[in-house]
């Protein structure tokens, strides 16, 4: 067993973990946080990611002891007093970015780190920078429109929402919404 010491979302917590405990297992099972999910321990969904000292990670596959010494921050940490939704969960309610709500928080963390990032970002710069998130369950436009809306754009404004494809940046990849190609080239 070995100690680990993590502020989780502002409150210093501890406990003696297996080494090969992940993260997001301590979040759920010592800690007793719900929101993160786990869905494919795989990184390649997306539902489990978190702040790590504000960065976003994929906690199904950082270990607990990774985490030592650091401060994590989940979507239950995103209300200042529990009871008002932080800007962007209150984005993605607005603007519909869910159904099933499995994907969301991972969605809500990755944009939050997203917007630290890149304030005002354009569509295509959302869906590459929640391309490592998956949705089995939106078709994802309503999920830019919650990210455009949480970052102060009008949705309605912002080029590449009324359905129509966007030609990348390198020279005419198009992809149409919803989709990436998942390389700059």
């Amino acid at each position: 067993m070995t100690k680990v010491q993590i502020t989780v979302n502002g409150e210093a917590t501890a406990a003696d973990v297996e080494p090969r405990l992940l993260l997001a297992h301590y979040l759920r099972d010592t800690v007793g946080l719900k929101a993160t999910n786990i869905g494919c321990d795989t990184t390649s969904c997306g539902a489990c990611t978190v702040l790590l000292d504000g960065e976003s990670v994929k906690s199904c596959t950082l270990l607990a002891v990774q985490a030592d010494a650091q401060e994590v921050t989940t979507m239950e940490g995103l209300s200042a007093d529990g009871e008002h939704l932080h800007p962007v969960a209150a984005a993605f309610r607005a603007e519909h970015g869910l159904q099933c709500g499995f994907c969301t928080p991972g969605m809500v963390m990755a944009t939050v780190s997203l917007l630290k990032e890149n304030p005002t970002p354009t569509e295509r710069e959302i869906r590459e920078g929640l391309e490592g998130n998956l949705c089995r369950c939106t078709g994802y436009h309503n999920i830019v429109r919650s990210v455009i809306a949480a970052s102060g754009q009008d949705p309605d404004t912002v080029q590449g929402l009324n359905g129509h494809a966007e030609t990348a940046p390198s020279g005419g990849v198009e992809v149409a919404p919803g989709f990436s190609t998942g390389s700059d080239s």
